[in-house]
Formats: structure tokens, sequence, C-alpha cells
């Protein structure tokens, strides 16, 4: 239960859903809770292959640990920039939703449109954050079973209100539609593909639990089946929210409508009073703790990625340090938390409207590294793959329909972002999203090869340090 509800803190389904449900009906259309359903699939056919990949190899490097054993250093350095870069790009709409629902808590709404106030608060948050995740993975993990129990408590009580207000008739409501659930009723089928790597986002934070393994009772057998049961919960939330959000605002884009650009960073902050009445401000307060926690579990598993990576030489040897007093990945933590400020101010000055961006962006960031996993899954196990029905089919088919699925999303994204009128923001002749998202990737290439070239790096990049016969070698907190 407790790595499940790491899993579920990760993702913090409430922040996912109230920062991204308007722009996927602004992409995907009325066909919302397909694109829902689409990018579930994959999402779902990847926790398979990281079950079969931790239980034999339960190391909280993930995806830069297993695609470095299956196909060699480079791919899985590649794998662990992924996570690092998902991470950092990601504690933008974390903190800026943080700060923004938390300046509409305490005031009339008009300080949340403050933009530098907003970014000031949102960068104290990821600095606050970082504080808390130095001092102790344990601290952690309770914090996350209060602030979890939180979240689902306003989930259920703005659905419940939500179904209320739609079956009373007092509002303009509408009809369901089985439309909903039809990919090819969608008008713009470019855009029903954006709206599945915006779904790709609110599921991703479920491998959390796997990059916490040594800390797990069971390592090999709970994160998987943790991670598992993580997609599953979150799949019936957000289809449940989602339809009832349809069915009383409606997908237009003015108004309430779940469409409306005007709206669409806080679709749930419009509907709030609709659904609890004078009690609306409980579903701010709880997106903010929503925010708040994910905050906090994105950079558990990025520092811990980084430190396996600095464990086995793929980064330079602070990254390895444990801090003696809190027992967590000190250089480690403090670096995620410093470029994740500096990245976000420096691209809030630059655009006053980035979370839609951040969002896609870091979902590519996601794309790429799970890929990788899946196929690293299917190489790993070769030997294997046919000595039993259920090898072939965990091993080999599930993790390669993922891989396939994940791997077109990706590169139809990203040839997609190169268009300087996608998104909402233009940065150096093409979109702020391919800037963010296929720059920062490729930006890895290069530090990837800089740090090739010192002394200290040989060691990885040879195969020496981390090969398929390397035992776990990050420690235990």
């Amino acid at each position: 239960m407790a790595s499940m509800v790491i899993g579920l803190g990760s993702t913090a389904p409430l922040y996912s859903l109230a920062a991204t449900l308007g722009f996927i009906v602004i992409a995907a259309g009325a066909q919302a809770p397909i694109a829902l359903i689409v990018a579930f699939v994959p999402m779902c056919l990847t926790a398979f292959a990281y079950r079969e990949l931790n239980t034999a190899v339960p190391d909280a490097g993930t995806a830069f640990t297993w695609a470095s054993k299956a196909f060699g250093p480079r791919t899985g350095w590649m794998a662990g920039w992924g996570v690092f870069v998902a991470g950092v790009i990601v504690m933008s709409s974390q903190s800026e939703v943080a700060s923004k629902y938390l300046l509409l808590l305490i005031g009339d709404g008009s300080i949340a449109k403050n933009h530098t106030l907003v970014v000031a608060l949102g960068a104290v948050i990821i600095a606050a954050m970082t504080w808390v995740s130095y001092r102790a993975v344990e601290a952690g993990a309770l914090t996350q079973n209060i602030l979890m129990a939180l979240q689902y408590l306003a989930i259920i009580a703005f659905c419940i209100g939500l179904a209320l207000a739609i079956g009373s008739g007092a509002f303009h409501n509408f009809a369901f539609s089985w439309d909903w659930f039809n990919p090819f009723a969608a008008d713009n089928p470019a855009g029903f593909i954006q709206g599945v790597l915006l779904a790709i986002f609110i599921y991703w934070g479920w491998d959390t639990c796997l990059s916490l393994a040594e800390e797990t009772k069971n390592p090999r057998t709970t994160p998987g089946l943790a991670a598992l049961l993580s997609t599953v919960v979150l799949l019936i939330t957000y289809i449940g929210m989602t339809l009832l959000a349809m069915m009383h605002a409606g997908v237009g884009t003015t108004g309430t409508g779940l469409a409306n650009p005007d709206t669409a960073e806080d679709v749930f902050f419009g509907l709030r009073n609709d659904a609890l009445g004078q009690w609306g401000w409980v579903l701010v307060f709880a997106v903010f703790v929503s925010a708040l926690s994910t905050c906090q579990t994105t950079i558990l598993p990025t520092a811990r990625g980084t430190l396996a990576m600095g464990v086995y030489k793929g980064l330079p040897g602070p990254f390895a340090k444990i801090t003696p007093k809190y027992s967590t990945p000190g250089f480690s933590t403090i670096f995620m938390g410093v470029v994740s400020v500096i990245f976000y101010v420096g691209m809030s000055l630059l655009s006053g409207n980035i979370l839609s961006d951040t969002i896609e962006s870091t979902s590519l960031a996601v794309a790429m590294y799970y890929t990788i996993t899946s196929f690293a899954c299917i190489w790993f196990f070769r030997r294997n793959l046919f000595d039993s029905a259920r090898n072939t089919v965990f091993r080999l088919v599930l993790p390669l329909i993922g891989g396939l699925m994940m791997g077109t999303v990706f590169i139809y994204s990203a040839i997609s972002m190169f268009d300087p009128n996608y998104g909402t923001t233009q940065l150096l002749g093409t979109s702020g999203t391919f800037v963010m998202g296929v720059g920062s990737l490729l930006l890895g290439l290069v530090v990837m090869f800089i740090w090739s070239r010192f002394p200290g790096a040989k060691e990885f990049f040879s195969g020496k340090a981390l090969n398929r016969e390397t035992p776990v070698l990050v420690p235990e907190n």
C-alpha cells in the first residue's frame, strides 16, 4: 500500500487533471475520454515492462540501469537523462499550479494573475520541497499518505457534488455520448494525437515507487505490483472526473466550457462552486496540496536516478554521495532543486504562459525513456522469451506493443512540435515546446559527449562500471 501511495502521490491525480484537462479538450475535443484511454494503454504496457525488469534488477536507476544493461552505456545514459529532463521540466508546471492555487486560496483571484508573484512563490515552493526531500525519504512517505488521503476525499466530494448538480437540472448540462469514446469521430486527428501526448503526462509518476525499490519490503515484487495498480486507479479516477466535467460544462470555448482557452489552466477552479457551493475552497486547497505533493515526489525519483548514475560513474562522483545525517542523496537532491528553479524562472522570463508547453515537453521526455525501457525489457530477457507462455506475453508481446505505441507518439509529436505555431510560445524560430522538449533531449547528447571525455567517465562508457553482470550497487537508505 505504501508503494502505491508513493506512485499515486507522484502522479498527483487532482493536480494532473486540473493542469491538463482543459488542454486535452482543446486538442482532442469531445474525444478527450478516449484520448485518456489511448494514452493509458502504452503506459500500462510499459508498467509491465518495468515490473519484469524490476523483478530481475531492483535498482533505483530504473531506466538508466536497465537500458545500460540491455543496450550499453550510451543508450542507458540517454534514458537516465530523459528521466532527469522530465523531472526538471515538470517542476515548472507543478510549482506554478501550486503557487497559483495557493494565491487563489488566500486572495480574491487578482493576485493569482500577478506573474512575478506567481513565479517567485513557485521558486520558493521548489526550494521548500527540495529541503524536505533532502532531509529524509521516510518523512516524505508519511507526508504522502496524508496528502493522498486529502486529495481523494476532495475528488470524491467533487464527483458527488458535480453528479448532484447534473441530476438537479439547475444547470445547462450536456448529454452523454458514446462518440466521446470513438477516436475516429475526432475532427482533427493531429489534435487527437496531441491530446494523447498530454494525457501521457497525467499518468506519469507511478514509476517513483520503483525508484525507491531499495527502501521497500520485497523490492522484487511489491514496487512492480504497486506500479500496475497505480495506473489502473488513475484510469478510473481520470475517466470518472472527465465524464462528469464534460456532462456539466461541455467542451465549448466560452464560459465554463472545458475548451475555453482563458480558463484551460484551471478548469476545476471554474467548476468549484457548481460542485461544492460554499465549500468550493476545499477543491482549491486540494489542488494546491496535490501540486505541492507531486513537487516533492518528483524530486525523490529524479535524485535517486542521478544518484545511480553517479554510483555507476555515469555522472561525476558527488552525485553518488549519500548524506550521512539523513541517508539521502544530498548532492543529487540539491542539484535537482537548483536546476529546476533556474529552468522555471528562466522560462518564465521568456514566456508568460508556459504551463501547456512544459506539460507537453515533459510528456515527450517521458515517451522517450519509456520507449527505451520497453525495448530494453525485450532485449534484456531475450534468451528466455520463449521459455514459457508467461515470458512471451509479459516480456515480449506487451512491452513490444507498448514500446511501438510510445515510440510512435514520441516521433510524431517531435516532428509536429517543430512547427513554430505549435503550442503557446515561440523560441529560437520554432515552438517553445520543441525547444524545451526536443532541445533538452539533444542537449543530453552534448552533455554525454563532454562527460565521456573526462577520465572519471571512462569506466562507465567502456561498459566496465555497469553491464549485464553488475550487481545492484546503489546504497540502501
